[in-house]
């Protein structure tokens, strides 16, 4: 703040804001210089009154006069709980100026998930994925910005928003390096929830520009605005009293500026005592008595118009103030002279109050009975206007539990339309809000049920709560009462209670007679064995999924999941590649998957089918297993799910590409996986699949500084997950270790990973590859147990029975070797691998024997073989023999 006077044509409020105003300027500017320039983002802070409207309103009329559109939102704090509430202020206008068929267009694919979020489409049937509507809403601002440069976005009170809205925002302006936008963001300190707090943090890392905190005005300051509005004949003590009483506050400042005018007062020494009790008048009790002098009919409306919040017409707020319309148009008139309430927009009749500070003074002063009993009203009105429960829930929030069965249906309600738009946050507080009134003992159980679905993936160990209250209450019977317990059991394993969610499936199932509940519940226990072995797996499980599955004709889901359960433990075991592939194929409907057992289905989740997917790609049936990746990543995609599901199946097309010997195809993949997994956290099994997959990816590729480097930066490294990660992260660190010459721990970490493969029972040699890169290890230090290991390889391999199993292990042994022997077993290698589909592993066989037979033709192939895999450590390899040609026919 370098002067006294403001901007020529300023409001009173942005006294002293040159700075700031210049900071805008040149932001602007920087926008409108090109097509080409970075966007940023603009943090105004300031305590309440300080002037950040006023900034971002003459932001806006700056932009304006540039040629820029501007779109602008604000957050209201009785509003907070209304999901995407902000957003949908800043992009519906511009979105409904389009035709529905030119909105489609303009979003795409992103139109049938971002669409219900911003209310322009009508929700799917399934339950929306948070992440992927954030994603969406995202997407929909990038596009609709393109059409619209140079665009700029505001966002007031922000400290208010929805937190759905700030998730987006976070998200958008990490997104700003290639888009030409300007975000301009003002808030209040320490206002906001914890959570809120974080997203506003993470908004203000993203700005390219120092915080913008607005200080009060400066004695000085507050003179020369005294004496413009009040006369030049202002007189110093006077002017003095004036900051003294306001702070320096800039709201404060001009309406008790506006009251001196109003009351005649003589701006003088003699008068200035007068100022404390006149600015009381102008915000807390002395705004309430003011409000009072106006009459009861002013006073309820002003009431009214506090409850509503937003969308404040005229005749709404008549209605829940019960006003005549006449009567109505004569208390907004008053209300507007008494500087309580403001025109919004003259062609529709909305109002707004003239600062959130009067609407807070206003919202609190009303009585508490009276209050929520308004917001009782207030619902029912917005329900008949067939806005839906989702709209009226923020007032059925409010209202005093009260034995009301009606009032529970509407906020289950409510929280079912919350969901389906993706906003889980919402929903759960219309479920603990239904559980106060209470439920009626016959729905009480089904209440519970909902809220510890909607708050799974956020919060599993309420989850856990919820879901074990309701299944020891009645209410809860037959299927319903088995999707509660599945459920259950799913929190249990997000929350790491392995061996209790184990148990929990298996003493239900026992409750059960033979049949599809029983069935079902069996598939789900042996599930979590499969995908967490280890203490919790009972004895015997193999033998009896085995002897379960053998019955299994595959007739309906319950069947056909225990035959992909069978599938997968047979292939983690090692055993006979031919029956494992007769055993998947046995849980398809005509090649595909059965509806209900899909990517998206809820009842069974997505780990079935990855199971499905990865027994086909470690027992060489690679055309299935990608074509289940493939349709994992083109579901998720479609569906809008782009949390950890997508992290999920970019991994597993990257595990595809990787077996297929595409590695530059996998690297992508397997980057993006881990791209999104960040996002959800690390430490979950999705980010050790795409940690685990990529290292030993950039490891085929001969990359091995930077697979160490992806180690390092993303902690793969001891101590592992319980689940199973594919494939083996020992196996994969210990080949690791090696290649960076670490030997001795490269050979600790691969007797780990057997002992962990043999207290498993995982002997497939493919998906568990310590056994090859261990005997390589040991050839010079222990050569008779080098031997050993590869002899105990090959029998395994040729159990599996699959080429590239057997393959692979021809190439250990032919390792071990010297002279013609080494040869024989290098060619013979080279003739499995050569049938497998591993394309990658052919390339190396070739070259190995090229080298072994001393052959150049051998080593082209394998040369040409190595390029089209993207396996640039084997392009070296070979290249190098064949220049030095040392040996060479």
């Amino acid at each position: 703040m370098t002067e006294v006077r403001p901007i020529a044509a300023a409001p009173a409020s942005l006294w002293e804001r040159d700075e700031e105003l210049a900071a805008v300027e040149r932001v602007i500017d920087s926008l409108c210089a090109g097509r080409t320039s970075s966007g940023s983002v603009l943090l105004i802070r300031g305590e309440a009154g300080f002037g950040k409207t006023a900034l971002l309103t003459q932001t806006r009329r700056l932009a304006e006069e540039r040629g820029c559109t501007v779109w602008s939102a604000r957050g209201g704090e009785t509003l907070r709980s209304v999901p995407f509430n902000v957003v949908r202020q800043l992009l519906q206008p511009a979105l409904l100026s389009l035709m529905p068929e030119e909105a489609r267009e303009y979003l795409g694919d992103w139109y049938d998930i971002a669409g219900p979020a911003l209310g322009i489409a009508d929700p799917g049937e399934r339950q929306a994925d948070p992440q992927g509507v954030c994603d969406g809403l995202v997407a929909a601002v990038r596009r609709l910005a393109r059409r619209d440069w140079p665009l700029v976005l505001m966002v007031d009170d922000a400290h208010w928003a929805d937190q759905e809205t700030l998730r987006w925002l976070a998200a958008f302006a990490e997104r700003l390096d290639d888009l030409s936008v300007l975000v301009v963001v003002a808030r209040r300190p320490g206002e906001a929830t914890t959570e809120s707090d974080r997203l506003l943090e993470t908004v203000a890392s993203a700005a390219g520009h120092p915080v913008t905190s607005l200080s009060a005005l400066t004695p000085e300051a507050t003179a020369v605005l005294t004496r413009a509005t009040l006369g030049e004949h202002a007189d110093a003590p006077f002017c003095r009293e004036v900051w003294a009483v306001t702070g320096g506050n800039p709201y404060e400042t001009v309406e008790l500026l506006a009251k001196v005018r109003d009351s005649e007062m003589e701006p003088s020494e003699g008068s200035a005592n007068e100022l404390r009790e006149l600015n009381r008048s102008a915000r807390g009790g002395g705004l309430v008595a003011r409000l009072e002098e106006l009459g009861i009919d002013a006073t309820r409306f002003a009431w009214a118009a506090a409850i509503l919040g937003t969308d404040i017409s005229v005749d709404l707020v008549a209605r829940l103030a019960t006003l005549k319309p006449d009567k109505a148009t004569l208390c907004a008139e008053l209300l507007r002279n008494a500087r309580i309430l403001t025109d919004s927009d003259a062609e529709d009749d909305e109002l707004e109050f003239v600062h959130p500070l009067i609407a807070t003074a206003v919202y609190d002063s009303i009585p508490d009975a009276l209050r929520t009993a308004m917001h009782g009203i207030a619902a029912q009105l917005v329900t008949d206007s067939g806005l839906g429960a989702a709209a009226a829930s923020r007032h059925l929030l409010q209202v005093h539990p009260d034995d009301d069965e009606e009032l529970v249906e509407q906020l289950r309600e409510a929280a079912r339309e919350h969901l389906l738009v993706g906003a889980p946050d919402a929903a759960r507080r219309c479920l603990e809000r239904a559980l106060l009134e209470p439920p009626t003992p016959e729905v009480h159980a089904r209440v519970l049920f909902e809220l510890g679905c909607a708050t799974l993936l956020t919060a599993p160990a309420k989850t856990i709560g919820h879901l074990q209250t309701a299944l020891a209450l009645p209410g809860l019977e037959g299927a319903a009462r088995v999707d509660a317990v599945v459920r259950l059991s799913q929190a249990l394993m997000h929350n790491n209670q392995l061996e209790e969610a184990v148990r929990t499936v298996e003493a239900e199932a026992a409750r059960h007679e033979e049949g599809p509940a029983r069935l079902r519940l069996q598939a789900v226990q042996y599930t979590w064995e499969g995908l967490y072995p280890g203490e919790a797996t009972s004895p015997g499980r193999s033998e009896r999924l085995a002897a379960l599955a053998a019955t299994c004709t595959g007739r309906d889901n319950s069947e056909r999941a225990l035959l992909i359960l069978r599938g997968f433990d047979a292939m983690a075991r090692g055993e006979s590649a031919e029956e494992i592939g007769e055993v998947c194929d046995r849980a398809l409907v005509n090649g595909r998957l059965a509806p209900g057992l899909g990517w998206t289905d809820t009842e069974w989740g997505l780990e079935l089918p990855l199971m499905l997917a990865s027994a086909y790609a470690f027992t060489d049936r690679l055309d299935r297993a990608e074509a289940l990746y493939t349709e994992a990543l083109r579901t998720y995609e479609t569906a809008g799910w782009s949390g950890g599901h997508l992290a999920l199946a970019h991994a597993y097309v990257g595990l595809g590409h990787r077996r297929r010997g595409r590695l530059r195809e996998a690297e992508t993949s397997l980057r993006e996986s881990l791209r999104l997994a960040e996002r959800v956290g690390r430490g979950l099994p999705l980010y050790w699949s795409a940690t685990c997959n990529l290292v030993d990816t950039l490891l085929a590729r001969g990359h091995v500084e930077e697979a160490w480097a992806i180690a390092e930066q993303y902690g793969f490294a001891p101590p592992y997950p319980s689940t199973i990660v594919l494939p083996d992260p020992r196996s994969v660190r210990g080949r690791l270790l090696l290649a960076v010459g670490r030997t001795k721990e490269g050979i600790n970490e691969l007797d780990a990973a057997e002992k962990a493969a043999a207290v498993r029972g995982h002997h497939n040699p493919v998906l568990v590859p310590w056994a090859a890169d261990l005997a390589r290890a040991l050839a010079v230090e222990d050569p008779v147990r080098a031997a050993q290991l590869a002899t105990d390889l090959r029998r395994h391999a040729e159990r599996l029975g699959t080429d590239t199993a057997i393959g692979e292990a021809l190439r250990c042994a032919a390792a071990l070797e010297t002279g013609q022997r080494a040869v024989r077993l290098a060619a013979q290698a080279v003739a499995y691998l050569e049938a497998s589909p591993c394309q990658y592993e052919h390339a190396a066989a070739r070259v190995e024997y090229g080298i072994a037979a001393r052959s150049v033709a051998e080593l082209n192939r394998g040369l040409a073989l190595a390029r089209s895999c993207g396996a640039d450590g084997l392009v070296a390899q070979a290249r190098e023999v064949l220049e030095t040609g040392r040996g060479l026919r």
